[in-house]
Order: C-alpha cells, then structure tokens, then sequence
C-alpha cells in the first residue's frame, strides 16, 4: 500500500500534537500516578486500535489485519524497553518526578530512530532479497539470547556511549532539579540527568533495530511499520509508569517476546522461498496467543508476590542499588 504525501504529512501532524499534549500536562514535573498512567494508556492504545479501524474502513481488512499484527508484536516489544528504563532509573537512582522528561526525550528520539531503520530496511528488502535471510537470521539469533541469555548483565554507567559523553562534555555527577545542563563554578556542565538520557536513547537505539527488523517480517510498507511503530510507542512513558511496579511479576514475559522475534525471523526467510508470505490471520493468531500465554504464566508463577510503584524509585543522592540492565 502506498500513501501520498499529505496523508504523511497529516500523520507527522497528528503524532506531533500526541506529543505535544504529553508534554504540556506533564510540564509540572509531578509524579504520575497509578491511576493517571492507566487513563493515558487506555488513551493512547484506543487511539492505535482506532486507526486500524480507520484503515479498515479506508484500505480493507488485509492492510488492517497487517497493522494490528505490527501494533501488537511491537506493544509487547516496548514491556521489554519500559523493564530496561526501570532498571535504568533505578541504577542512577533518578527522582520519580524527573523520570517522565527523560521518557519524553527518549520517545521523540525512538520515533527518529525508527523512522531511520523503516525506511532502511524496507529500501534493502525491496531491492536485495537476501537481506530477508540475514534480517531473519539476526532475528532467531536476537530471539535465542532473549530466552536463554536474558540474565547476562552490563552495568548502565558501562555504555560505551556514556562512557564517551563523560569523556568528551564535563559532567556533575548531581541532579539539578530538570536540567539537562547547568553552571558550576561559572563552567557550563552536564547534569546527570544528561547522562540518563544518553544511557535511554543508546539502549532504545538497540531495541529499534530488533524491533524494526520484526514487523519487517510481516510487511515492508514503510507506511504501516511507521504507524504501528508511532502508536506503539506514542503509549511507552505512559505504559512504563503503569507497569514499572509491576514488571517483577512479568518472570517469564522474555520466552514470549523470544518466541515473537524467532518467528518473526522463520517467516521472514520463508518469505523469499516457495512458501512465501505466512496469511495475515496466522501471524495475529501466534502473536495474540504467544503473549496471553507468557503473562498468564508470569502471573501464575508470581501469585501472591507484591509489588511496588514507581514511587519507590530512589530519590537522588542516595546510594542507587546497583541493579543492572539486561544485555539483549
């Protein structure tokens, strides 16, 4: 399906204003509650079920049934990345009401990011058909480590991108209220609120090819990845203040998401044998069941475990536990 440069153009628009009605009533830096995040993930993913009934009724129930598949791998995509912003925050120990402008920017910079491999990838796949099995092959490979290296571990402040921005721009090792950069001693400085971010968009950076590479798999119109890409994502910092107290429950969520990713590979290399493309309806089947299937899982064999909020987030300057990121 192709689509004019006025629907594109109205698209940016839209997404634009989503983005900028997140941040105008999250301006205040206040906390975001249980209930405040829920409201707004119940917002922002009716408005992405909403659009694939608006391409139903545009473009018919097979480039529909192709978005809600990418809509939905890459929802369960992101549970993945608000775990790692979690483990992010509470390794610098960032105070609960900073956290959401540094998921703001992280969001902007995962809509770039993707907007760039889309665009990329779909060029590569249309043009050279083996790059289907080197994206497939990438794709089981990233699927294998999730579900049997999922426990490796590297220390956030071990970014190599971190490592070079405290390298290459002076940097205070305080907060200093939103600031991303501020003076002391009369020298301009980075807060570690920067540092944050970096750690963020680096780490997203990662999770976009992965993610990319996976819808991908179930269709190279750049006009429904991106879509189903920006709506996933438009919800991630309302979905991370909404799970980040649960996330410890979602034990086994990583098998699923391996599962995801390992038949995103297998059908993308079926896609360029004799086999060709798998139907719509199978592929939404295997997505839908194989995420009911983790977290039922998860929920069962964490029955009766508590679980905190993102208030329990530690406040800056005390010590931040030293809890790592899983290396994917």
């Amino acid at each position: 399906m192709s689509a004019s440069w006025w629907i594109w153009a109205l698209l940016m628009l839209a997404i634009a204003g989503m983005l900028a009605i997140d941040l105008f009533l999250h301006r205040d830096n206040h906390v975001i509650g249980f209930r405040e995040a829920v409201a707004w993930s119940g917002i922002w993913i009716a408005a992405g079920l909403l659009f694939g009934v608006v391409l139903w009724a545009w473009q018919g129930g097979d480039v529909a049934g192709t978005y809600y598949a990418g809509y939905l791998i890459e929802k369960a995509l992101s549970i993945d990345n608000v775990f790692v912003f979690a483990l992010i925050f509470s390794y610098f120990a960032v105070p609960a009401a900073l956290q959401h402008k540094v998921l703001f920017w992280g969001v902007i910079g995962a809509l770039v990011f993707r907007l760039v491999f889309i665009f990329v990838g779909a060029e590569l796949l249309e043009t050279f058909f083996w790059t289907a099995y080197v994206f497939g092959a990438f794709l089981i490979y990233t699927g294998y480590r999730m579900a049997f290296r999922h426990d490796e571990q590297t220390p956030p402040d071990r970014n190599p991108v971190v490592r070079l921005v405290r390298k290459v721009i002076p940097t205070d090792a305080d907060y200093h209220r939103d600031r991303f950069f501020t003076r002391v001693d009369g020298r301009r400085v980075a807060t570690l609120l920067f540092v944050v971010l970096i750690a963020v968009e680096t780490t997203d950076l990662i999770f976009a090819i992965d993610s990319v590479a996976a819808i991908l798999a179930i269709t190279t119109s750049t006009f429904i990845v991106w879509t189903a890409n920006a709506f996933a994502i438009l919800g991630l910092r309302s979905l991370y203040f909404c799970l980040a107290g649960l996330l410890r429950r979602f034990v086994h969520l990583h098998y699923g998401l391996a599962v995801l990713l390992a038949f995103a590979g297998v059908k993308l290399i079926l896609s360029e044998t004799p086999v060709g493309k798998l139907p719509i309806p199978v592929t939404l089947g295997v997505i839908v069941v194989t995420i009911a299937v983790s977290i039922a899982w998860s929920l069962r064999s964490t029955r009766g475990t508590t679980t905190t909020g993102t208030g329990d987030t530690p406040e800056a300057g005390k010590p931040a536990d030293p809890t790592t990121i899983t290396a994917r």
